[in-house]
């Protein structure tokens, strides 16, 4: 995909100053964050074009160059807009201090500003399965799971005695600069230290438990409480709960997959569920109360108008799933859906009573009735 021009990137004038860029790469950046937008890789990319344009706009002797030149003036100066890979480790340690330390206050405290950063633990994904009753109602599942876990012989330090040093490469910076002649004259590029993986010091003697990553496999029971009204297919994150960082790093996420049961009493639509009411031919033809559970397990007592016909719905307010936190609000309904039983086979009493019936007006159904039932059947194919 070609580049955008970095002004319209941040949507500001080529004229804007340095605290309006600043303002529309944090207003941007706040919208795209990546724990704002788990997963969304259209989120992530909007959010690094964002972190490559500000690089440049916010830096007077880059922003000259493109100006001048346009993306070739600022190859080769370092930063994003150099043209370099760069990750979203790098966006948050360059661009901490735009943010006022926690990167807008999604869950990015750890991140440093510039220079030296802290080890991310990796994330980690669970799959959940859960019944209706337990979507209904939420609930709290325990998992037995295998990951890093910070070493206990060094507490996560990575050395044997808790000695480190200065690192002779980048000298505590976290960062190499290395300066290069191009046709724009002498260059600079910066990139995460290589020795000490932008830490600023390195370990003397390593952990004889970890080998100096301040991690090691282990297990841990972690518990975790499913809101109510999840539905399947839906993911969220637990923070702080997958793998360990490296030297006392941050550590990762959980991803939770929810998959939900299939129930053998009720059909979920959204909020709403749907029971299929099987009434017997004299109860749909005279009416009466009958009783139809609930996701809680009660039962429910509901009226019968004589002459129900088949398809007919009724819609119980309210009883059906509540609205997961965020998305949407209130209660779903039980929606019931009337069927009528005929039976395969009658007795010869039975056979009588019906002969007698079957050349009844009365029982050929009316006009409206059939203009009903027709309109419906349409409607399985609209």
């Amino acid at each position: 995909m070609a580049k955008r021009d970095y002004y319209e990137v941040l949507g500001v004038d080529k004229n804007a100053s340095e605290d309006e860029i600043k303002k529309a790469y944090r207003r941007i950046a706040i919208k795209y964050h990546p724990d704002r937008n788990p997963g969304d890789k259209e989120a992530e990319e909007k959010f690094k074009e964002a972190a490559e344009a500000y690089d440049v706009l916010h830096d007077a002797q880059k922003r000259q160059q493109y100006d001048q030149f346009g993306f070739e003036g600022v190859q080769g100066m370092g930063g994003f807009g150099g043209g370099q890979g760069f990750s979203m480790d790098d966006i948050f340690s360059m661009f901490g201090s735009v943010f006022g330390g926690g990167f807008g206050g999604f869950g990015g405290g750890g991140r440093g500003g510039r220079g030296t950063q802290r080890h991310h633990g990796s994330d980690l994904r669970l799959k959940v399965r859960l019944s209706l009753q337990e979507v209904a109602a939420g609930t709290t599942k325990k998992f037995k799971v295998r990951k890093d876990i910070t070493c206990s012989h060094c507490h996560g330090s990575g050395s044997e005695g808790g000695g480190t040093e200065t690192c002779p490469t980048c000298g505590g910076s976290g960062v190499e600069v290395r300066t290069k002649q191009t046709i724009f004259g002498m260059m600079q590029s910066q990139t995460t230290c290589h020795t000490c993986g932008g830490e600023g010091t390195v370990i003397k003697n390593k952990c004889h438990e970890c080998g100096g990553s301040g991690v090691v496999k282990g297990e841990e029971v972690v518990e975790i409480a499913i809101p109510k009204g999840v539905g399947d297919g839906m993911v969220f994150t637990v923070g702080g709960k997958g793998n360990a960082g490296h030297h006392n790093g941050v550590p990762g996420d959980i991803q939770v997959y929810i998959e939900e049961e299939d129930n053998d009493t009720f059909i979920r639509d959204g909020q709403d569920v749907i029971y299929n009411l099987l009434l017997d031919f004299p109860t749909a033809a005279l009416g009466g109360e009958v009783r139809i559970p609930t996701i809680e397990g009660t039962k429910l007592k509901i009226k019968i108008e004589p002459g129900t016909q088949p398809g007919k719905t009724l819609r119980l307010r309210g009883k059906g799933l509540p609205a997961v936190q965020g998305y949407g609000s209130g209660m779903g309904d039980l929606v019931v859906n009337v069927s009528v039983y005929v039976p395969k086979t009658l007795s010869k009493q039975e056979r009588e009573m019906m002969e007698q019936l079957k050349d009844s007006d009365n029982f050929k159904g009316d006009s409206n009735t059939r203009k009903t039932i027709f309109q419906k059947f349409k409607n399985y194919f609209n």
